[in-house]
């Protein structure tokens, strides 16, 4: 039987055929198994088949979560017409972007070098030898939109290549020579000084929506990272400004309904200024960082508010996006039934078919669901319209649970349940950031289990990063996000939990992160691995999109585990990872907001504080109070508290005890001859490149 047809009918059975995507594990390859396309997955085979047969290759980028790719596959890949176009004249090749991050970096830049924008999906057509010479994002079955219809586009690049078939190859490798000098032969470098930060400031400034916070017109993205970066430049240079700009989008945004306040958690962006309505999708990554910046926010400002939000986010993905065995889920759908946002709208009559009146009614004025409704007829909760905003509101908590639970009952969601190395360090990294601002025990034990679940699953015996674990397979070797991200969320459960096995693991993962990605001619970081697939060029990202790149986030570890060991090894390679950086950010520094954070932690005195621990009976620590659980020390009360109340952004903490002083000797050779004086728990500070003498209390 032919294996492009995807049903066929016996009797009265219909059974559907799957196409080659039927073996795969990626959530988004599976929901085009059934598609009459004749889908291989990315691989040699595709390859060979496409030389074999000549034919170019029809190459389809996105994600399970994704609404226009949802949109697209309706339209064009569940539709007999189009399927047969491509399986008489194309090869046609499916790739999950999150799974392999390398293949849609290399092709997305292509699509926004070309065609000056992107997105998903990713429509790329390219020759036997994976060289484009036509890249889109959606295409609608036919003419529409302004945009040329997928069948017309077909029909015209399969004459094209019958016809002028070397005019097409010639132009993908055109394109292929560009893309390679762009990307491994740049080597622009430039010193970091304040004045690239205060241009970054002031680019942010320019672009302030100063009635409902972010930046730049609509659609606008929560971009996390430049709050982060504001509100350390804000603390730095005690520029209020910069501080308005933070906590003035934090609030708006929570507001609006680009927040669930039924079951927590941030949507992916807002379609108008307000926040108001979303694109309705849920990733792991911007609640990860969404959650660090709330908790950086109230740590700074103290302000009740940030503390409740930070709270709700990390209840919502220990609720619906934590695996039985630690792990995060990447996603939530954005559709339902296959209507977009359908899952998260109501209408008046919804909410009285649960509460009683006088609640419903108390509901819905306080959430703005109304009769007319503010989307398509129905109501996104929010609370816009509020003067005053009390989210610990007893009676709020108690309806929104009953409302939660009909939500979970009436409609379908769908989840990604793959889950991604380097997103899960951005929760990881989120959950030890609320450990230590929260003094909460559970935060950190989540942070452990997680961490825990990627040593386990998605690391090998030689110390190899694997992009995704899902039923049971881990798959695709790691890029330079997972091992930078690895490494911060490994300090970053080290300063909850000063368990000193994580900041020995950080140094290994540096290590190895140098020794597999660094470019030696060019300096910076690229994204695949010595001994990673090799594509049509080898990809080099520096600019801090929806998630901060490796290559930032690479310079903010080197210049923490810099300043921790103090080796010359490591101050070298920050300072040429800063210098690479500076040069990508010298014409466009805004966008280079989570490198900022780097730059701001080598450009202002940092403060180390080196903590002896010393028991009051015998001088010693016990092993349970070093292992993992600082909390239940009470020797390092003072500590955990000093920590919690005081943001500083370019602060380090290390804590000796007598069990690993002999692994600081060789982490930190400066630390080993540190001692505890007065036979009490004794604190050793530096700070604008001097050291204090030292002291027994903070």
């Amino acid at each position: 039987m032919n294996t492009t047809e995807h049903v066929t009918n016996k009797g009265n059975k219909t059974t559907r055929i799957p196409n080659k995507l039927a073996n795969e594990k990626s959530p988004y390859l599976l929901q085009h198994q059934y598609n009459p396309v004749d889908w291989y997955p990315w691989g040699e085979e595709a390859f060979a088949k496409a030389k074999e047969e000549n034919k170019p290759i029809f190459l389809s980028i996105g994600y399970s979560t994704c609404h226009w790719c949802h949109v697209m596959s309706r339209e064009s890949f569940e539709d007999n017409e189009v399927a047969e176009i491509l399986n008489k004249h194309f090869i046609s090749i499916k790739v999950d972007k999150e799974e392999r991050p390398d293949i849609d970096t290399v092709y997305m830049a292509i699509c926004q070098a070309t065609t000056g924008h992107g997105g998903w999906p990713l429509t790329i057509l390219m020759t036997p030898d994976k060289e484009p010479f036509y890249a889109a994002t959606y295409l609608p079955k036919n003419i529409g939109y302004g945009l040329i219809g997928l069948i017309d586009l077909l029909v015209q690049v399969h004459y094209g290549w019958i016809q002028n078939q070397d005019e097409m190859i010639e132009t993908g490798n055109n394109i292929t020579r560009i893309m390679k000098q762009e990307y491994e032969g740049r080597s622009d470098k430039a010193d970091v000084t304040k004045d690239l930060c205060n241009i970054a400031v002031s680019q942010l400034k320019q672009n302030f929506d100063h009635d409902y916070g972010g930046f730049g017109n609509p659609p606008k993205f929560p971009s996390p990272h430049k709050l982060m970066f504001l509100l350390a430049y804000s603390s730095l240079e005690a520029d209020e400004k910069s501080l308005f700009m933070v906590e003035n989008t934090l609030i708006n945004m929570y507001k609006g309904g680009i927040y669930d306040h039924i079951g927590y958690g941030f949507s992916r962006y807002s379609t108008d200024a307000k926040w108001l309505v979303p694109h309705f999708e849920k990733m792991l990554y911007d609640n990860a960082l969404l959650a660090t910046t709330y908790t950086e926010a109230y740590q700074y400002t103290k302000n009740p508010l940030y503390k409740t939000i930070a709270t709700q986010i990390l209840e919502y993905v220990r609720r619906e996006m934590t695996d039985k065995e630690g792990g995060f889920y990447s996603a939530q759908d954005a559709d339902s039934e296959g209507v977009e946002g359908k899952y998260y709208l109501f209408t008046p009559e919804d909410i009285r078919s649960v509460l009683p009146n006088d609640d419903a009614g108390f509901f819905c004025n306080y959430f703005d669901i109304t009769k007319e409704g503010n989307f398509e007829g129905s109501s996104i909760p929010n609370r816009i319209h509020a003067s005053q905003l009390n989210p610990d509101n007893e009676r709020v908590a108690r309806l929104c649970n009953y409302i939660y639970r009909y939500r979970q009952n009436r409609y379908d969601l769908h989840k990604d349940d793959k889950i991604l190395t380097s997103w899960n360090c951005l929760m990881i990294s989120a959950y030890a950031k609320a450990a230590i601002v929260m003094q909460n025990k559970e935060y950190a034990d989540i942070a452990i289990r997680a961490l825990d679940f990627i040593n386990s699953k998605l690391i090998d015996e030689d110390k190899q990063i694997y992009v995704r674990y899902r039923e049971g397979e881990a798959a695709f070797n790691g890029t330079l996000d997972d091992y930078a991200f690895f490494c911060h969320a490994l300090l970053s459960v080290y300063e909850a939990t000063f368990d000193i096995s994580y900041l020995k693991q950080a140094i290994e993962f540096t290590d190895k992160m140098l020794l597999d990605f660094w470019d030696d001619i060019n300096e910076g970081f690229f994204l695949t691995g010595n001994q990673a697939e090799e594509l049509i060029y080898r990809p080099k990202e520096s600019y801090d999109g929806a998630i901060p790149s490796g290559n930032s986030v690479a310079a903010y570890v080197l210049q923490k585990i810099s300043y921790i060991t103090g080796k010359t090894k490591y101050k070298e390679y920050a300072h040429k990872q800063l210098r690479f950086l500076g040069g990508q950010a010298k014409d466009y520094p805004v966008a280079y907001s989570f490198a900022g954070l780097a730059f701001l932690n080598a450009l202002y005195p940092t403060k180390e504080i080196i903590c002896i621990v010393c028991n009051k009976d015998d001088n010693t620590t016990t092993e349970k109070t070093v292992k993992r659980n600082p909390l239940e020390n009470p020797e390092l009360e003072e500590l955990k508290e000093y920590m919690a109340a005081n943001y500083n952004p370019n602060t380090i903490v290390l804590v000796k005890t007598q069990e690993n002083q002999e692994e600081f000797q060789q982490i930190a050779e400066y630390v080993a001859d540190y001692r505890a004086i007065n036979n009490k728990t004794t604190y050793y500070i530096c700070e604008n490149n001097r050291c204090l003498a030292p002291v027994n209390k903070l």
